[in-house]
């Protein structure tokens, strides 16, 4: 019992001075102990209770007073703090009302700022993408619009200086972008020409084709029996043709499908923006004109291939396409005004090129080529406005260039021709061959149709190939003159004058020279003056076909007549001449071999043998010309003259010659022996004039050309010097033809 006590109070102690979580277990140990030791524990505990309410109760009386005198107070200040809890509650209220104010203030310059930020990032996002235009369209509404609202915050600032650098940098992209525009279209400029000149010449082609099947339409209202299946036919070429253009005009591709103009609208429209579109044209224009320099500068070979034209036509055509698209889609960048400039120059530039590189050219095949090359250049530029009649006035130089080339190879065909002719007359054995020979040359001559075959025709066989050649000319200068807008009328004069050419220069000079050459004896010489005549007579063959290509009548006012009679008639005159030349060459010949003794007593009897030769081979040569075969009244008549001619010519050289040899003044001393053997030998001229060596002479006309010698030689033979004198000046002198002079050196020698 007296030990429970203690422990009592500890446990008392422990309550009271241990944390109320720790209670429990101490409690418990109260149960664990002794039975009733709880009872006595409560005892305690109420024990100890009592003593501390005796405290509080002391304390309490204690501080009662003053526990008084602060309720008094509190009640005094009761009023006031409901003063105070009134002022607490509308500071705050205040307070509030600025917060809210202020999130309003700040919910409003937000919503200032937010399209401020929106539209920068869109500015941004058009950058990136490359929107150049539509990015400065954003700057404008940024600057005009949405900075002035909140210029005052500093982010504002920054997007405000970076501005001016955004434009900078769009119009170095900008003019980066110009730049590549410019070298692509400089690029594909001969790609360009190429597909318009193409387009361009399927145009024609299209509109040839369907002018010749109108034409073949009103034929047949004309001729509509005989004609249905041509018709047909025609029509069934006419829809494939026009069915094979359109497949072909589907692969055709345009300008804008070769070249990317979008750089150059978005350049134009972002400078334009900027306010630099003057800057931006004179650029795009001065950049455009050096283009053009090198555009129309040629390569130095240009003129060897007829595809160095075709590139250069291509680049020019490329150059003015782009120009002229340029001009239709934009608005102020070029103007008619600038294209027509820059046209006009160019322009100048191309036809001085031309005309240079086109004298280089001596391939009329070529020339051609290029006359062909420069129509659908001009018709190709004509189609896109540009004024081209001066290249039409370029052709006409270049067209004579061509006839001069065709006339330097038809030159050397001549040349070829007689070459190899034979100068014999045709044979024909039969009447193929006849139809042959006559179908590629007009002959008609009724006695030569009497007779039977085998026969020969008069000419040679160069008449029919000139004659042919003649006619592949004109229809050689005849390709030249197509597609040059010009009326038949203007195409038949420049036929026939390019035929005239032909005949009196090209053909007259082969003849000319054929004449000349060395090889051509009188024989071939003969059959010339036979060609000529023929050749001449086809020449209103030639006439009538020219009137057939060109469709004007030869009896038109302004139709140029073909100048071949005057050139077969000049060939004539020098074979003639040519013929007495040789004739005469002949004769110096033998006569450079005659060796008289001057001083012989007397005379051996009989003529000298030079002489004897000489007359042999004149003979002969006048046998050649009589037996020329002459099948009509005309060629006989005309071998007949010329052999006569010749005779004459020669008979008269001969007796010159034989008087130049006495009269010689190398020759001294002439002995009375020497003058009897001269006289010999005039008499077997004499006898060889006197025997008609060609027929036609009438009486003793071609015994008078040594009727000088003869009255010369008889003076000295008779010795009649008596009447010589005493006659000397009568019209009736049996020495009327011996000049005093040549008596006197004669007799002096």
């Amino acid at each position: 019992m007296a030990e429970s006590l203690p422990e009592h109070d500890r446990i008392l102690q422990e309550i009271e001075s241990t944390d109320t979580a720790c209670v429990g277990p101490t409690l418990r140990s109260v149960y664990d102990d002794q039975p009733n030791a709880h009872q006595r524990f409560m005892e305690k505990l109420d024990a100890c209770i009592r003593n501390h309410d005796r405290e509080i109760e002391k304390m309490c009386n204690f501080h009662h007073q003053g526990f008084v005198d602060a309720i008094t107070e509190l009640l005094k200040v009761r009023a006031d703090a409901e003063k105070l809890k009134v002022i607490a509650q509308t500071e705050e209220i205040i307070r509030c009302r600025v917060q809210q104010r202020n999130i309003t203030t700040v919910v409003e310059k937000l919503q200032l700022c937010l399209p401020v930020l929106e539209m920068y990032s869109k500015l941004k996002e058009q950058m990136k993408v490359k929107r150049y235009y539509s990015a400065l369209k954003t700057m404008e509404q940024l600057e005009n619009l949405y900075l002035p609202r909140v210029s005052q915050y500093r982010f504002c600032q920054i997007m405000i200086e970076n501005l001016p650098k955004l434009r900078e940098e769009i119009k170095e992209i900008s003019m980066s972008d110009l730049k590549d525009f410019l070298e692509s279209i400089r690029k594909h400029s001969d790609r360009i020409g190429e597909t318009a000149m193409k387009q361009a010449q399927q145009q024609k082609t299209f509109s040839t084709t369907l002018q010749k099947h109108n034409n073949v339409n009103y034929g047949r209202n004309m001729h509509l029996g005989r004609s249905r299946i041509l018709e047909s036919k025609n029509e069934m070429t006419l829809k494939r043709t026009f069915e094979e253009d359109d497949e072909h005009d589907e692969e055709v591709l345009t300008a804008q499908d070769l070249v990317d103009f979008s750089p150059v609208y978005r350049c134009l429209h972002i400078y334009s923006v900027l306010g630099d579109g003057e800057i931006f044209e004179n650029y795009y224009r001065k950049q455009r004109r050096k283009q053009a320099r090198l555009v129309l500068q040629p390569q130095s070979s240009m003129h060897e291939t007829v595809e160095g034209y075709r590139r250069y036509f291509s680049q020019i055509v490329g150059f003015f396409v782009v120009e002229d698209h340029i001009l239709h889609v934009t608005q102020g960048l070029v103007t008619r005004t600038y294209t027509d400039e820059l046209w006009n120059m160019a322009l100048s530039k191309i036809i001085a090129v031309l005309r240079t590189h086109s004298s280089y050219c001596n391939d009329p095949d070529l020339v051609l080529e290029l006359k062909n090359l420069i129509v659908v250049f001009a018709d190709t530029l004509q189609g896109y406005g540009f004024p081209v009649n001066r290249l039409f006035d370029l052709l006409f130089e270049i067209r004579d260039q061509y006839n001069e080339t065709l006339l330097k190879k038809w030159s050397g065909l001549f040349r070829d021709i007689f070459e190899a002719d034979n100068y014999s007359p045709i044979p024909v054995a039969n009447e193929e061959e006849y139809k042959i020979v006559i179908s590629k040359f007009p002959f008609q001559d009724s006695e030569l149709d009497k007779q039977s075959f085998p026969k020969k025709l008069p000419m040679s066989q160069s008449v029919p190939q000139i004659y042919i050649q003649v006619k592949e000319f004109i229809y050689a200068s005849l390709k030249f003159s197509e597609s040059l807008h010009r009326s038949s009328t203007e195409i038949d004069d420049m036929l026939r004058k390019s035929t005239n050419l032909l005949l009196t220069r090209t053909l007259s000079s082969c003849l000319q020279n054929l004449i000349k050459k060395p090889h051509i004896g009188l024989t071939e010489l003969v059959q010339i003056i036979i060609n000529t005549t023929h050749l001449e007579l086809a020449c209103k063959y030639l006439e009538d076909f020219i009137s057939n290509i060109t469709n004007i009548s030869q009896v038109t006012v302004h139709t140029a007549r073909l100048y071949g009679l005057s050139t077969f008639k000049d060939a004539r005159h020098a074979a003639e001449g040519e013929i007495y030349t040789k004739l005469n060459q002949k004769i110096d010949e033998f006569i450079q071999i005659a060796d008289y003794d001057w001083t012989m007593s007397e005379s051996d009897g009989r003529a000298s043998g030079y002489l004897m030769d000489l007359i042999n081979f004149l003979r002969s040569t006048f046998q050649v010309f009589t037996h020329l075969p002459n099948n009509n009244n005309d060629h006989a008549a005309m071998s007949g003259k010329v052999a006569q001619t010749a005779c004459m010519s020669a008979c008269q050289h001969l007796s010159t010659s034989l008087m130049q040899m006495l009269l010689d003044t190398e020759l001294k001393q002439i002995s009375m022996g020497a003058i009897q053997q001269f006289n010999l030998d005039v008499i077997q001229c004499e006898l060889f004039a006197s025997s008609e060596p060609v027929p036609g002479f009438q009486g003793d006309t071609l015994q008078l050309a040594f009727i000088d010698l003869r009255q010369l030689l008889d003076l000295f033979m008779v010795w009649d010097w008596s009447t010589y004198l005493a006659d000397y000046g009568q019209a009736t002198s049996k020495y009327l033809r011996v000049n005093p002079s040549t008596a006197l050196t004669l007799l002096e020698k």
